[in-house]
């Protein structure tokens, strides 16, 4: 590994020691230097509290980087390869434009980031650069597998790989069964679950689409070093927006259209069900807002839903809590105070939870 630039140290206060919410944002829009950058910010549940952690390195002030996964291990946070983008504002209608991606290359970057010592760590690369992809970490290696390998592609990829950190080596696995990109990557009952995603075997026709192959999942056997095919994992024909284990429970609020769709859901090894006292149609109040992104992260028995409205040049960051042990609903659910932060943000990967200690 190499050294990198370093960013300055989060707080050193009590509070910093215990469980904090990693995200990465970037501006909606560029600054009016071009400027569009990402940046890591960390949410403290135990204060509501945010902190500025830094730029991710290696990116030029005009480029983003998007589709790229992102995993923590203890107190390092990595940031696995993606897509880098320029933004471009389009017309979408005859009086208003919006701002785009546009895809310049797909990168098998891997960065560490280090929160003890506030140093950034090049990794070794992964071996297919890859964006869009399933990622997910089990025993202490982080797996990866499947997205697109150039900017232009229609089509998934069925690579597969596993990065040791202690070596700092990415070992290939065998293919998945199916070509899948935008599929949600989760360890479960203590072995690595490739599910859902846009999915189809390498030689079918692309013009029919196969709920079949769309709602099921790979399991990586670690013994037999093979990927083992799974139906009816997911069941909708468009890719879950986010999949985590909490309790041996699997747990999902929608999908990557809708983020979500009024309930959490909990899969019982067969059907996915809605659990109770879940049901919130909206989770905002603010009703002149729009919500722009939803990600989600288990703390514990909680799960925590952090949400971006943007309005009037700026972003309301709020965040709710549901409590897979409550009994009731009332007693389930609960709310911080919104956060108003400067600028129009959006979020670049869902988030990641890091133990700070």
């Amino acid at each position: 590994m190499c050294s990198l630039p370093s960013s300055p140290p989060p707080p050193s206060d009590n509070n910093f020691h215990s469980d904090h919410i990693c995200l990465v944002f970037c501006p909606r829009e560029p600054a009016s230097n071009g400027s569009v950058t990402n940046w890591i910010e960390l949410f403290n549940p135990s204060t509501n509290t945010w902190t500025h952690v830094g730029s991710i390195p290696g990116l030029r002030d005009d480029q983003v980087l998007k589709g790229f996964a992102m995993v923590s291990l203890g107190d390092t946070v990595y940031i696995i390869g993606g897509q880098v983008c320029h933004k471009e504002r389009v017309h979408v209608s005859d009086d208003t434009a919006d701002w785009v991606d546009v895809g310049i290359q797909v990168v098998p970057t891997v960065l560490r980031y280090d929160f003890r010592s506030s140093q950034w760590m090049s990794c070794s690369p992964l071996r297919v650069a890859r964006y869009d992809f399933a990622c997910t970490v089990c025993e202490g290696k982080i797996y990866a597998a499947g997205g697109k390998s150039t900017p232009a592609c229609a089509r998934g990829i069925s690579s597969a790989e596993m990065y040791d950190p202690n070596t700092d080596t990415w070992t290939p696995l065998p293919n998945l069964h199916i070509l899948r990109y935008k599929s949600v990557g989760v360890t479960w009952q203590g072995k690595v679950h490739m599910i859902g995603g846009f999915a189809e075997r390498e030689d079918s026709d692309r013009t029919v689409p196969s709920l079949v192959e769309r709602s099921s999942a790979e399991v990586y056997d670690t013994e037999a070093n093979r990927w083992e095919l799974k139906a009816g994992m997911w069941q909708l024909d468009v890719p879950p927006n986010q999949i985590v284990a909490v309790n041996e429970m699997l747990l999902s609020s929608g999908d990557c259209l809708n983020a979500w769709k009024g309930q959490i859901e909990a899969f019982d090894g067969r059907l996915w069900n809605e659990v109770d006292g879940s049901h919130k149609p909206s989770l905002s109040t603010l009703e002149a807002e729009q919500r722009r992104y939803l990600t989600m992260a288990a703390i514990g028995r909680e799960l925590y839903f952090l949400g971006g409205y943007y309005g009037k040049g700026r972003t309301m960051c709020i965040v709710h809590v549901f409590d897979t042990s409550a009994t009731t609903g009332e007693e389930a659910w609960r709310s911080f105070e919104p956060m108003e932060m400067e600028g129009e943000r959006e979020l670049c990967s869902h988030c990641c939870v890091v133990k700070l200690s």
